[in-house]
């Protein structure tokens, strides 16, 4: 479960948190933006809550979104400066994870005898998206699975070719995530009605405005959401099964898997195929499309090998 990270939504740390009282087996990906926490108390912080929630703990690396979000955090420091913070912070968190005591004068941190009271185990494993080159570069370096928004499967191959690329450069395999929202029905026409409503309530001047702002985004991801859509809503499938409609409004992740049961199984298979073991996915309302898809897609997805079956991930 992805616990995101915002001005617009509650605190991610406050809430898993609070979940992992109430759960037992489910892990929980907290979103962090490296920088606005210092490298020894978020090291801290994810040690503690790896113990209290028993190693069910994976960190979300969130460089960054707008600069107007930026900004509200306190935040001044530019895009590609960024995602050098980010490559400093990581290297120091697993430091202070892995060794008795760490003195470190860098870019961004000074730090003198920097430690935690009790290593985490297992050590959280980072994952991260972004798509600009400064982006991919961190990725290949640091972390443990890289993650993309939902373009078509050809383009997100392509992303993971780049990556895996850089990674092999440093000696490293990566694990590759896409993040995705689904609209799935028992048949296709149900699937695209919903899909129809959703458009049918979205003003034209709100549509305008935040198109506006995607695609002059300092993200490259962003910007690459924008383009799938363009601002416009005749054309919205963008590849069979694939609806860049959540784009419109929505920042982030801008597309929806939407179609019948099979379809959107079908689809997922190809994202699979591309080589993405790690799906993030959400819908609109969350618990409900929750169990649209876990009722009607993953047995699908379990008969065919793609995903394990819920008893053998139970026993």
């Amino acid at each position: 479960m992805l616990t995101p990270t915002g001005t617009w939504c509650e605190d991610a740390w406050l809430t898993t948190a609070a979940l992992v009282q109430s759960t037992r087996r489910l892990k929980f990906l907290v979103a962090f933006r490296p920088g606005l926490t210092p490298p020894t108390l978020a090291a801290q912080q994810a040690a503690t809550l790896q113990r209290m929630s028993e190693g069910r703990l994976l960190l979300n690396v969130v460089t960054g979104g707008d600069d107007s979000e930026q900004r509200r955090f306190g935040d001044w420091v530019d895009h590609d400066r960024r995602y050098a913070r980010t490559d400093e912070f990581l290297k120091l968190v697993q430091r202070i994870w892995t060794e008795p005591s760490v003195d470190h004068e860098g870019e961004f941190f000074h730090v003198a005898d920097a430690r935690v009271s009790q290593a985490p185990d297992p050590l959280p494993e980072f994952w991260f998206g972004g798509s600009s080159d400064p982006a991919l570069e961190v990725a290949a370096r640091r972390v443990q699975t890289y993650l993309t928004w939902g373009e078509p499967p050809a383009d997100a191959r392509a992303k993971i070719e780049r990556v895996a690329a850089l990674a092999a450069a440093q000696g490293r395999t990566l694990r590759y995530g896409i993040r995705l929202h689904t609209i799935t029905r028992d048949t296709s026409a149900e699937a695209w009605a919903v899909a129809q409503r959703f458009l049918d309530d979205l003003p034209p001047e709100a549509i305008a405005q935040a198109h506006q702002l995607h695609s002059t985004s300092q993200s490259e991801g962003q910007r690459r959401m924008a383009a799938l859509h363009g601002g416009r809503t005749d054309s919205l499938e963008i590849y069979p099964n694939l609806w860049a409609g959540v784009g419109l409004i929505r920042g982030g992740a801008g597309t929806a898997l939407v179609g019948s049961h099979d379809e959107v199984a079908n689809l997922i298979g190809e994202y699979h195929d591309a080589g993405f073991s790690e799906f993030i996915l959400s819908g609109y309302p969350h618990l409900e499309e929750a169990y649209h898809f876990g009722e009607g897609v993953r047995p699908i997805l379990d008969r065919r090998g793609i995903t394990t079956p819920s008893a053998a991930r139970v026993a």
